[in-house]
């Protein structure tokens, strides 16, 4: 995982340098990393325990609270509170003696030592050759990105057994020593979890069939005893509800990411959809475990573990979120031939696994399915679609480097200030712009938000204090033209119609407009002015965040009318659907002119021709006119807005130098792939 690029400069990547150097620079790092995998965790912990007592472990309290249905007479499904295995409810049954405060701390600080235990084993099994870079690495980030996904930060707060199953299995598979043992490992999950049976054709198909017998044997064993010890449980189990379907939450839930859940939330039902489910089901098990077995037997045992617990996330009835582990444990599969690339799969999983659906893809009812099916349809492609490579692949070991551009000349002595890589002059990968773009946006949004608490009304009187603020001081300098300018637009039909189009419409569409052509034209300059703007937004952010301001169409007693969305009552401001999804408070800095500005500064800059940068410069100028008359920003909001786009490129000249006059040509690919001497491929 940390050889995922290997293209960058000689002495410019970590460990690289004298030993001595080398050696502390790593020891550094891998503290540092083992130092946030603690901070996560205690996070985690915190979390949890400050969560009000009846909101938090609700799944384990269900099971053994003083009214649990482990604990009462009769059956563990009198009610669908209950999900697990007849066995796994025989094994609970001990911990209804527990009080139930100190079996929530001793439940969550035990979930978290498996969570580690997860991770080290999964550090362990990378597929050689492992650079000691990664071997000392490996085990703080698997821990990390484990503490961070929502199936461990899910299964901690309701008390879940989820990550045992996962556990079991890959100490069956890849830790233990001697094949019954392995065995008897996996078939334990199996007994706890019935889709890790799938793990017994992946053992028998790679030659461990003494282990896939064991696995069998002992899932049957554990199964029998639990029938014998609740045989009416048993019958409800595996007859009546078909190996827990129907148990829970309802099927067609967004938090049921199999293929059942999918095929339900599409309106199919009944046979229908039972058939359709079981074609399609036995379809991805047999390409999925097919591809499995090619992994192990390439040597990617990790890899084919993965893969089969990907097939068991889509063909089981149920797979709720706490279900989800196999999924990350993908991120160790390398694809692509460019370095470049290799960054796309690996990100793709990490924020699948970490982030609600809402952040990775808009809203719009075009990709509501898409949306809704997100981990399944990440599940789906890591199973039966996504072309891995081999360890004998040339680029498995060595991807196409990434190029470097020669350094442009600086004004400065001293800049660049860090010893960063130099600039690509290459395009970026398009699907890693789109989704990082979109994740960034979400963050943007989801922070702007909570800048006045989570909600318009509560930062309201700390932004209309700011605003009386900056009021005083535009007055001071004898800027304070929002009124009048408000005033002189409003009486003009047309100049009012043209100003709230100009703010409702190009605010977006110019700034992406720029980016798409500067990606598909001048890659070398999109990457400058991508970093630029991602710079301006984030200090903007932090403007949000520190000084929540109050527009002029929201100040009472100012009597600036909002055009665009009509006269406001104060006590309850109404902007559509927006209403409670936007901090309307957001309004120093002004990014919508922070981002006109930025716009226009690029074109021109870089156009061509004379009246391309004419354009480019009266967009602002327009933008301004628009945020001013419309009521929606202060004179100062735009010279903050300003202010951020300086500093982000400001920021940008800094850590990546100056902007590349004559972009160097691309990096050849190589297109037939290099023979593999006999005696290399490791």
């Amino acid at each position: 995982m940390a050889d995922a690029e290997r293209g960058g400069r000689p002495g410019e990547v970590l460990g690289a340098g004298p030993g001595g150097t080398a050696g502390a620079r790593l020891e550094a790092a891998r503290v540092l990393l083992w130092l946030v995998a603690a901070v996560l965790a205690l996070r985690q912990v915190a979390v949890v325990l400050g969560t009000p007592k009846g909101e938090r472990l609700t799944d384990l309290e269900t099971w053994v609270g003083a009214d649990g249905v482990l604990h009462v007479k009769g059956s563990l499904y009198d009610s669908t509170r209950f999900t697990g295995t007849p066995f796994a409810g025989l094994v609970l049954k001990p911990l209804t003696r527990s009080a139930e405060q100190a079996l929530g701390w001793g439940w969550t600080f035990g979930t978290l030592l498996l969570v580690v235990a997860l991770g080290l084993v999964a550090a362990r099994a990378l597929p050689p050759p492992v650079t000691r870079r990664t071997r000392l690495l490996a085990a703080p980030v698997a821990v990390s990105l484990l503490m961070l996904s929502l199936p461990v930060r899910n299964t901690l707060h309701l008390g879940q057994t989820s990550v045992i199953p996962v556990l079991l299995v890959l100490l069956g598979c890849l830790a233990v020593r001697g094949q019954r043992l392995s065995g008897v490992l996996i078939g334990a999950g199996a007994a706890l979890q019935p889709t890790v049976l799938l793990f017994a054709p992946l053992l028998w198909f790679t030659g461990r069939r003494r282990a896939a017998v064991s696995t069998v044997a002992t899932f049957a064993a554990c199964t029998v005893v639990a029938w014998a010890a609740l045989p009416h449980d048993s019958y409800t189990y595996w007859v009546h509800h078909l190996a827990g379907a129907g148990l829970g939450g309802r099927a067609d839930d967004l938090a049921n990411q199999s293929l059942h859940g999918a095929l339900l939330r599409l309106g199919l039902e009944g046979p229908l959809e039972t058939g359709l489910f079981l074609v399609l089901g036995a379809a991805v098990a047999v390409v999925g475990l097919r591809r499995a077995v090619r992994y192990a037997r390439d040597g990617q045992l990790l890899l084919a573990v993965a893969v089969t617990g990907c097939v068991a996330v889509a063909v089981s009835p149920t797979t709720w979120q706490h279900q989800l582990l196999w999924l990350l444990l993908a991120v160790v599969g390398r694809v692509g031939r460019r370095a470049s690339d290799r960054y796309v799969w690996p990100v793709t999983i990490v924020l699948v696994t970490t982030l609600p659906a809402r952040m990775m893809l808009p809203n719009l009812t075009v990709l509501h399915p898409l949306r809704e099916n997100a981990v399944l349809v990440a599940a789906l492609a890591a199973a039966c679609a996504v072309p891995f490579l081999p360890r004998t692949s040339p680029w498995y070991r060595d991807p196409v480097p990434t190029e470097y551009a020669a350094p442009g000349r600086s004004r400065f002595r001293r800049v660049p200030l860090l010893p960063v890589p130099g600039r690509v002059p290459t395009r970026p990968n398009l699907l890693l712009e789109l989704l990082l773009i979109r994740v960034g946006y979400a963050a943007y949004q989801q922070v702007r938000l909570a800048a006045t608490g989570g909600t318009n009304s509560g930062g309201r009187a700390g932004a209309e204090r700011h605003g009386e603020q900056l009021l005083a001081v535009e007055r001071f300098l004898r800027i304070d033209v929002e009124h009048g300018i408000n005033h002189a637009v409003v009486t003009v039909g047309w100049l009012r119609n043209f100003f709230d189009f100009y703010y409702e419409s190009f605010h977006f569409f110019v700034p992406l407009t720029v980016l798409a052509v500067l990606y598909a034209r001048r890659p070398a300059d999109y990457r400058w002015a991508r970093s630029a703007l991602g710079f301006a937004t984030l200090l903007a952010l932090v403007g949000f965040w520190l000084y929540p301001l109050a527009p002029p169409r929201l100040m009472p007693g100012l009597g600036v009318i909002d055009t665009v969305h009509g006269v406001q009552d104060f006590s309850k401001p109404d902007y559509g659907t927006l209403t409670a999804l936007t901090n309307q408070y957001a309004a120093m800095p002004s990014l919508h002119f922070g981002w006109s500005l930025w716009c226009g500064l690029v074109v021109v800059v870089l156009a061509r021709t004379w009246w391309m940068k004419a354009l480019g410069a009266l967009h602002p100028l327009f933008t301004l006119g628009a945020i001013v008359a419309t009521g929606n920003h202060w004179v100062l909001d735009a010279v903050g807005g300003a202010m951020v786009v300086g500093a982000g490129f400001g920021v940008t000249y800094l850590l990546q130098g100056p902007r590349i006059r004559t972009a160097a040509p691309p990096a050849e690919v190589r297109s037939e792939p290099e023979p593999v001497r006999p005696g290399t491929a490791s």
